[in-house]
């Protein structure tokens, strides 16, 4: 597997040598543009102010050969050629010291002599380097009647002064602290991504505690904080389902093991007719809370996988809330319950069969923690931009701790623990309007009873 770590520790090489590379063909350019003509130009100079202090300032043989020495020693390679083609070196040896045919023209012709510009094939200054006699400047001279031709070039040995040995140097520290801070970078940046390749493996694990202690002000921070959060709600989640379950599998189990009980109990021959018609009377009470149950565990799982075919119509509200009202009508005055309501006509587009299951759920918690002889206030009225529904009921209230998990699935506050119900019914309340892009308020105290307003945009966003 090509680690990140390995492919950017490539990437950087890569580019350092591209970079190296096409400094020296800019070098090059610049070389081949400037430098090597007023190197030419500038080496031709020197040949001849020596030529012409040997043709002026008469020399013996050995005298001539000193000065030829001491010039040498001043960082030059000199070859001097006379007409018979003998050949006298000065200074450090060539590697090559084949004669070029162009330079037997200083000889024949009295022509000046530049090796450098037949260096034609050669690339990256790599002409100006060559230690041959080929890579000399030639100047004619004459001394004693003879000619001679001097071929001299400077000594790259004795040229590298302390400067290019300080550029060298300098160049070198630059590449070892640009490969050393590309490493440590690289490490730097694979760390993090190491530790959250981890995490995700402790997460696939159902490990959702797992620390993950990134801080850093970049991207990388950014996706750690994403991270934690993800593996915070993922745990949030994980406890709720299992929650979930617990909850589903305890209301399940006690009308279950009602229906049970008092099944073996019916079993009884000498079992009185009124015993029988209430256990008969609990069992069927017991199997429609079932019944209740699962249709609102399917209907809230439709509603999460966004698998419920919404319908889409206009109708009129105020008539389906006087519907809900007609329909528990009897429990209203089995209950002593008063109820009034304003209803202004009011024409809404939405899912008509799930926002009756909103107002039979809000009407029949208004009625079931209700207190006798209490009261029920149903509000409908709108605007140009939205529809509000009000109940408004003069119950036992709620708790300001409970008005925070109200519409958590199986929640249960203290007032409800002693009444039959699901722990559902909020939370299909909230899902439904939510559907339909719209809000829920709760206003309520403890003793003085509760207040749900519901408020539905007047707009065709609904989910189709």
């Amino acid at each position: 597997m090509k680690t990140l770590y390995r492919q950017f520790t490539v990437a950087t090489l890569f580019l350092l040598v591209i970079s190296i590379l096409i400094g020296f063909i800019i070098a090059n350019a610049f070389y081949l543009a400037v430098t090597k003509e007023e190197t030419i130009e500038q080496n031709v100079a020197i040949a001849e102010e020596i030529v012409g202090t040997l043709e002026v300032v008469p020399y013996s043989a050995d005298g001539f050969e000193s000065y030829l020495e001491a010039v040498a020693k001043l960082g030059y390679q000199i070859a001097l050629v006379d007409s018979a083609g003998n050949k006298t070196f000065f200074g450090e040896p060539f590697d090559d010291t084949a004669f070029p045919e162009e330079a037997e023209r200083v000889l024949t012709e009295g022509a000046v002599y530049t090796g450098l510009d037949n260096f034609t094939g050669r690339i990256f200054m790599i002409g100006h380097f060559t230690n041959e006699l080929h890579n000399t400047v030639g100047v004619p001279f004459e001394q004693g009647g003879e000619r001679y031709g001097l071929f001299i070039r400077p000594d790259t040995k004795l040229v590298a002064t302390d400067i290019h040995s300080v550029l060298i140097g300098f160049v070198a520290a630059i590449a070892l602290v640009i490969i050393i801070g590309m490493l440590w970078m690289a490490r730097q940046l694979t760390r993090p991504i190491v530790q959250l390749t981890e995490a995700t493996k402790h997460i696939a694990r159902e490990n959702f505690s797992y620390p993950l202690d990134i801080r850093r002000n970049d991207e990388i921070g950014q996706l750690s904080e994403s991270f934690n959060l993800m593996q915070n709600q993922l745990k949030h989640n994980d406890l709720a389902r299992k929650s979930f379950i617990s909850n589903v599998s305890h209301d399940f189990q006690s009308p279950l093991m009602n229906i049970q009980g008092y099944a073996d109990l019916l079993k009884a021959d000498d079992l009185p007719d009124a015993d029988r018609l209430a256990y008969t009377a609990i069992i069927d009470q017991e199997a429609k809370r079932l019944s209740s149950l699962t249709r609102q565990l399917l209907l809230l799982t439709s509603l999460d996988q966004g698998a419920y075919p919404m319908k889409a119509e206009e109708f009129a509200l105020d008539e389906q809330l006087k519907g809900a009202v007609r329909k528990y009508r009897w429990r209203l005055e089995e209950e002593d319950i008063n109820l009034s309501y304003h209803l202004a006509p009011t024409r809404f587009r939405g899912d008509a069969e799930l926002l009756e299951n909103v107002w039979e759920n809000l009407l029949t918690n208004a009625i079931k923690y209700n207190k006798p002889g209490g009261s029920i206030e149903i509000g409908l009225h709108s605007d140009e931009e939205s529809v509000q529904v009000s109940f408004k009921d003069t119950g036992v209230g709620i708790s300001e701790e409970a008005l925070g998990q109200l519409f958590d699935r199986f929640y249960r506050g203290d007032a409800a623990r002693n009444t039959d119900g699901t722990g559902l019914g909020l939370s299909i309340v909230h899902q439904v309007v939510t559907l339909h892009h719209g809000k829920i308020d709760v206003k309520s105290k403890p003793g003085d009873g509760s207040e749900f307003i519901i408020t539905l945009p007047l707009t065709d966003r609904i989910r189709n």
